[in-house]
């Protein structure tokens, strides 16, 4: 993939999933290690943060690259946003915040109930052994305006203003507007838990969720 060398002033993560990690590498043979990505100030540019120490010596913006994607750091983003999916499916109320990293996602679900650790981690265990599948489409915004209870969260609406909405569907469990990553199909999730249930405020309820197997460090 070629991309270029740009000077951007300020940028931000989007939908509460962390950005991509990888390496640029330069025509010369010359490569940085990027510990981030951003979106840029302007639509369209991405923000590539080096990694602590880089030098940049030698790199002018214009500069022609290419990106190298830390793929297993992707795929970890794609299984947890997924699941996160799964949760939402468990758990009907609106969501009041979101983090989805390489080690860990949590939803903070705007309710007053208990939700119990354990029955979550067996719902989400039998929706990624149904091994449904798992997809993106685009729907209308006057779609969209006709069925307001597909935007479950509270915090940040999807990007208006081009006619047409991307919405991630988990056929038969879950539909929503979303534009992160995700796997597809619910198998490929694998095992994932919830390590941790905590009641933040008197109507906010926060489920943490984790891989079984050993990985990064939240």
């Amino acid at each position: 993939m070629g991309v270029r060398l740009m000077d951007v002033d300020r940028a931000d993560h989007g939908g509460g999933q962390a950005g991509d990690a990888g390496v640029l590498r330069h025509a010369a043979g010359r490569e940085i290690a990027i510990a981030d990505t951003r979106k840029g100030a302007e639509p369209g540019r991405v923000v590539h943060v080096p990694a602590a120490g880089a030098s940049l010596d030698g790199w002018s913006v214009g500069d022609a690259v290419t990106a190298q994607i830390d793929w297993a750091r992707r795929h970890r983003h794609m299984r947890l946003h997924t699941a996160t999916h799964l949760l939402c499916a468990l758990v009907p109320h609106p969501v009041d915040g979101c983090s989805i990293t390489a080690g860990y996602a949590r939803l903070d679900f705007h309710t007053a109930e208990p939700l119990d650790k354990q029955a979550l981690t067996e719902g989400i265990a039998r929706l990624v052994s149904q091994a449904s599948a798992v997809r993106q489409r685009w729907i209308s915004e006057a779609e969209l305006d006709a069925n307001p209870g597909l935007v479950r969260s509270m915090s940040v609406q999807p990007p208006r203003g081009q006619g047409q909405v991307r919405v991630l569907e988990i056929v038969g469990v879950d539909l929503q507007p979303c534009g992160g990553t995700h796997v597809a199909n619910t198998a490929e999730v694998g095992a994932v838990v919830v390590t941790k249930v905590e009641k933040k405020s008197a109507q906010t309820r926060r489920v943490v969720l984790g891989f079984a197997e050993p990985g990064p460090k939240p």
